[in-house]
């Protein structure tokens, strides 16, 4: 072999015929093998693309033993010409020269070229990201987590990083998993007979975080505009196509933010990500419309041409109970609002995203900011097409008095900390939530959030 600088299949794609006639240097793995007895095409992929790079191997050239380890799935390394191809699908393609075999890969190689359910992917999560499929949605997952810091950063955030192990629970929902290293075959039990934690790591209970919120909301309190994005765990026994164990979410804080500018934000950021998508994955989006789902880039264009509507919970509620659609979760003001009852607002009534506000305070967190009406808080939720609600913020309570006397009717213990943050200082202060995998499997179209994180956690499941 030549030391010749390796091109990756994309550079190469991208590059075009103003390589033509260079010698190139190409690494891969096979997708398919074809031909006659005068010729084989190896269809080699990177991973860098959707697009696979035609090698063609003239047999008077290679023998037939040269070519027989070359089988769906094994490495190779190929030097060649590039020239502008014959056939159809591909501009340019390697007329190959030199070959060498890094892996071979047996008949019981799982992923042979044959339709493969998301079903059975999902059983082999190791190999999968060796598909067309999987590989579209990791690298649209990358651009996607690119663009968020770039969005942050171009608008003078700051990257908080928030703790995954905390003796706080955001939500007070309770769904945490434990952390600890006390023996659970011996637990140490105190005189009152419950669980001495003295004895633990911490010497307190701890576990693992469902949200960077309100640590967040410390580092805003000082440098005015902040965003998380890191692992996130909850321990809700949800078997559902929607929730994970194990997921990303981007936390945005911003003080002097009320929730006019909050939305703002939103809006903004949401736009920007999938402009970015679209932008620079179009192949993937592409070959994820035309396989998985017709409407992804149509539905994609929606949200990025349209205004989000602001609607007050209150008239949505009343939208929603004169449409005369016979819903399966009854419509009455008060309820928690279902996917169907947000996906109608969306794409029947407005056609255009929307952005839910002032929400009854029972239904919503503690810290969230009440509204003079004594009944309704300052929450927003943008609504979208298909999977109705994928970010949920606030205007955050920065009155000390108000915000102590609902954590007292809440019953919420330890939080003098928090409480801090509106003794010393207070400022109007906002803030949003974004689900990571929520936007990527918006994004991609696919059915299953399980399919849009490389190794997904939930109940039951913990492999690799």
């Amino acid at each position: 072999m030549e030391d010749i600088k390796r091109k990756t299949i994309s550079a190469l794609l991208s590059e075009g015929a103003e390589n033509a006639g260079k010698i190139v240097d190409v690494k891969g793995w096979v997708r398919t093998r074809r031909g006659n007895k005068n010729v084989q095409f190896v269809a080699l992929n990177d991973g860098s693309t959707i697009n696979n790079l035609q090698i063609v191997f003239d047999l008077s050239k290679f023998t037939e033993e040269d070519l027989k380890p070359i089988t769906t799935g094994s490495s190779i390394h190929v030097q060649g010409e590039l020239v502008a191809s014959q056939g159809k699908g591909q501009s340019v393609e390697v007329q190959a020269r030199e070959l060498e075999i890094y892996g071979t890969a047996p008949v019981d190689y799982p992923l042979q070229k044959k339709g493969h359910t998301l079903e059975f992917l999902r059983e082999k999560a190791h190999l999968r990201p060796r598909t067309n499929t999987f590989g579209a949605v990791l690298r649209i997952r990358h651009a996607l987590a690119y663009a968020i810091h770039k969005f942050f950063n171009d608008k003078g955030f700051f990257y908080f990083h928030t703790p995954l192990i905390t003796a706080s629970d955001c939500e007070g929902a309770g769904a945490q998993f434990q952390v600890t290293t006390l023996p659970l075959e011996n637990l140490p039990v105190g005189e009152d007979g419950k669980i001495d934690y003295s004895e633990d790591f911490f010497g307190k209970m701890a576990s693992l975080t469902v949200s960077g919120q309100l640590e967040g909301e410390l580092g805003a309190t000082a440098l005015g505009l902040i965003y998380t994005f890191g692992p996130t765990f909850r321990a809700e026994n949800s078997n559902t196509q929607r929730h994970l164990s194990e997921f990303w979410m981007i936390e945005p804080e911003m003080a002097f933010y009320e929730i006019a500018d909050n939305m703002d934000l939103a809006e903004e950021f949401i736009k920007y990500c999938i402009n970015y998508a679209l932008e620079h994955c179009k192949d993937d989006i592409q070959f994820l419309n035309d396989h998985f789902d017709k409407e992804l880039i149509e539905r994609l264009k929606f949200v990025v041409e349209n205004d989000f509507v602001r609607l007050p919970y209150t008239e949505g509620v009343k939208i929603l109970e004169e449409s005369g659609r016979k819903f399966e979760f009854p419509v009455y003001w008060g309820v928690d609002l279902a996917s169907e009852h947000e996906r109608f607002l969306v794409e029947e009534h407005f056609k255009k995203p929307v952005i839910l506000t002032d929400y009854p305070k029972e239904i919503k967190a503690f810290y969230m900011k009440l509204n003079d009406d004594g009944k309704t808080v300052r929450a927003m939720d943008v609504l979208f097409p298909k999977i109705g609600e994928i970010i949920g913020g606030s205007q955050r309570e920065e009155n000390y008095d108000k915000l102590t006397k609902r954590i007292e009717e809440l019953g919420l213990t330890g939080m003098d900390w928090y409480l801090d943050t509106r003794k010393y200082g207070t400022v109007p202060h906002s803030g949003f939530g974004l689900g990571f995998e929520r936007l990527v499997l918006f994004v991609t179209g696919m059915q299953n959030i399980r399919d849009v994180i490389p190794f997904p956690r939930y109940p039951k499941n913990c492999e690799y």
